[in-house]
């Protein structure tokens, strides 16, 4: 029973790709490559019944994936491999190695790398004299606070590719893409940083939700403000905002 209807959904992916699937049809069907005398079906309606969405089921955490009901722990682990999978994929598919690239094709970028992170990561993009991009990668995995964990990392990398500017990311894996005091204190630790091997800062930005901000975008008044109100208890951000 379970092969015909997997034959069958094989079908239909081959001849419509997966635009004609509901989301828990995905799930199923992805499933099979992990699962291979199951019903998914089951099994995807009690992921999606347990965390929501599509998107909140590839961003749980491994444990509460394998607390579901029929998975275990090679198929939570495949699970959690398909976000990475897209990551890689958009990076690659993104390739401006060696290219010209404005501000934002480099912040859009570096935004891949946090694509299903419930994790605070760090990123780092070099340029050389002429803004080709040098570098793209994670460098440490982490509080983006702790600078002196990763500084060596920056230092080493930016002799490494005798890089002329460079631009600095990380992420609020629960929270908005707003700086904190403590994201200004490292920002200011981090263009020291550069500055004293000559080489441009051109930005920090912070990434949560699919989105991101640009620290060198907005002006000191401004992010002093957030920063105060980042600080803040939610009913003190209520009264705050009104401020800003």
């Amino acid at each position: 029973m379970h092969e015909g209807h997997r034959k069958r959904m094989r079908d239909k992916y081959i001849l419509d790709g997966i635009d004609k699937f509901c989301e828990h049809e995905i799930l199923e069907f992805a499933l099979y490559y992990a699962i291979p005398r199951k019903n998914t079906n089951e099994i995807a309606h009690n992921l999606l019944n347990k965390f929501g969405s599509f998107a909140a089921v590839l961003d749980a955490p491994l444990s509460a994936l394998k607390n579901v009901e029929g998975m275990g722990e090679t198929s939570a682990i495949f699970i959690k491999f398909l976000p990475d999978l897209a990551r890689t994929y958009m990076n690659s598919s993104m390739s401006l190695e060696g290219k010209l690239m404005s501000k934002k094709e480099a912040c859009d970028k570096l935004s891949l790398h946090f694509i299903g992170r419930r994790e605070e990561i760090a990123a780092l993009m070099l340029f050389d004299s002429k803004g080709k991009m040098l570098y793209n990668g994670v460098i440490n995995k982490g509080t983006i606070n702790a600078v002196d964990l990763y500084a060596r990392k920056i230092v080493e990398l930016v002799l490494a590719y005798n890089a002329d500017s460079g631009i600095i990311a990380h992420n609020h894996p629960s929270g908005l893409a707003l700086p904190s005091r403590e994201d200004l204190d490292a920002t200011e630790q981090i263009k020291t940083i550069f500055n004293s091997f000559g080489v441009k800062f051109l930005d920090h930005i912070i990434v949560a939700d699919g989105d991101y901000i640009s620290l060198a975008s907005s002006s000191k008044e401004n992010l002093e403000k957030v920063a105060r109100y980042v600080s803040k208890s939610k009913k003190q951000q209520l009264e705050y905002s009104k401020d800003l």
